[in-house]
């Protein structure tokens, strides 16, 4: 899994339909989830232009932690509008 959508480095790189995947997936502690989001200009490039760090709450009974890490980062500003690819 991934999201697909476009994005502006904070060095000026712009990447249409950029892919973005979550990474370095751990929990904090029972309740807490981090991860890491690397940023690539597609699916078929193997290096990363841009890596965010991320926390959020983790649900202990929900869905797996990758998948919950995903489900958060689509309610961020940054991914509004983001697509499953």
């Amino acid at each position: 899994m991934a999201l697909k959508k476009s994005i502006t480095s904070p060095q000026g790189f712009n990447a249409d339909n950029a892919y973005h995947r979550v990474d370095n997936v751990s929990l904090l502690n029972k309740n807490m989830l981090n991860f890491m989001v690397l940023s690539y200009a597609s699916a078929s490039i193997d290096i990363n232009f841009q890596v965010d760090a991320y926390t959020c709450d983790y649900d202990l009974l929900g869905a797996n932690p990758i998948k919950q890490a995903y489900e958060y980062l689509k309610t961020c500003p940054e991914f509004s509008g983001a697509t499953d690819c």
